[in-house]
């Protein structure tokens, strides 16, 4: 019989943005629903320490968050709770200063968690915080791909560019997928990211900047914020669901290589023994 194939790796994607307010969570809620819907193992889990919504959004009430797996109170599986189309999600809390004030130890630590996490699982995405704070940095560092979410306004692509820089000259990423959120048109979204790009092909030579794609502005993503569930489950037809889908697509078809960037080894390691082990 010819040797059993190597499991898959388990993909790793961190959504941030520089600027607050440009949507990235909801982005980061309706790409992990569309990634599932696509047959994928989906974990979402909520890295903003301070101001958690990720469970606000899908209209969950946890019990345990991870404050509690950094208290030592649960362990990750604990705080786990089922999402829309079989996503798993991470909650986090909202309103505590001292999961803000992490230390960096801290930060790795919640990394190690989720690193030894042996449930089911093929795309892990992280939704972090806005700005370039150190848990910010950890898990764009612990991700294979890292995807910025920008929208059409001096703040946020100054904002964008700044986060830019700082992971490529302090943490050593270079390559980002930049998402342009919230735009007019496919044409003001590509418009949006070339901005973007100008600015980074200046200065920051060293990085590399990819256009992974546009969601229009669509009231349908008000509605389903309302409703507390992600616009492609709410709303399907609607314009904003088509490009989440179709984000999610390219994303899907991304190769699944087998060795890991390498900026925070452990962790993608241990995601692949986890593969290796459930295999």
């Amino acid at each position: 019989m010819p040797p059993e194939a190597a499991p898959a790796p388990v993909r790793v994607l961190t959504v941030a943005s520089g600027k607050g307010g440009v949507g990235k969570t909801n982005v980061s809620v309706n790409l992990a629903t569309a990634l599932a819907a696509l047959g994928e193992r989906v974990m979402l889990l909520d890295a903003d320490f301070g101001l958690a919504n990720v469970d606000v959004l899908l209209g969950l009430t946890p019990k345990q968050t991870l404050a509690d797996v950094v208290a030592g109170r649960a362990t990750l599986a604990d705080v786990i709770l089922p999402g829309p189309r079989g996503l798993q999600i991470v909650p986090s809390s909202s309103g505590k200063r001292h999961m803000a004030e992490m230390t960096p130890q801290q930060h790795a630590g919640i990394v190690q968690a989720v690193s030894t996490y042996e449930g089911p699982l093929d795309t892990l995405i992280v939704d972090t915080a806005a700005g370039i704070n150190d848990a910010v940095l950890t898990f764009c560092q612990a991700a294979q791909e890292v995807l910025v979410v920008v929208c059409d306004e001096p703040a946020s692509i100054t904002d964008a560019y700044a986060l830019v820089k700082v992971l490529c000259r302090e943490r050593g990423i270079q390559r980002v997928h930049v998402i342009a959120n919230m735009v007019r048109s496919p044409v003001e979204g590509r418009a949006l990211y070339d901005k973007l790009a100008r600015v980074v092909e200046k200065f920051l030579p060293e990085a590399s900047l990819a256009y992974l794609g546009a969601i229009p502005q669509d009231d349908a993503l008000r509605r389903a914020v309302q409703k507390q569930k992600p616009v492609v489950e709410a709303f399907p037809s609607a314009q904003a669901s088509a490009a989440f889908r179709e984000l999610a697509t390219r994303i899907h078809r991304w190769s699944r290589s087998t060795t890991p960037r390498g900026h925070i080894e452990f962790f993608v390691e241990r995601m692949l023994e986890a593969g290796g082990a459930r295999a």
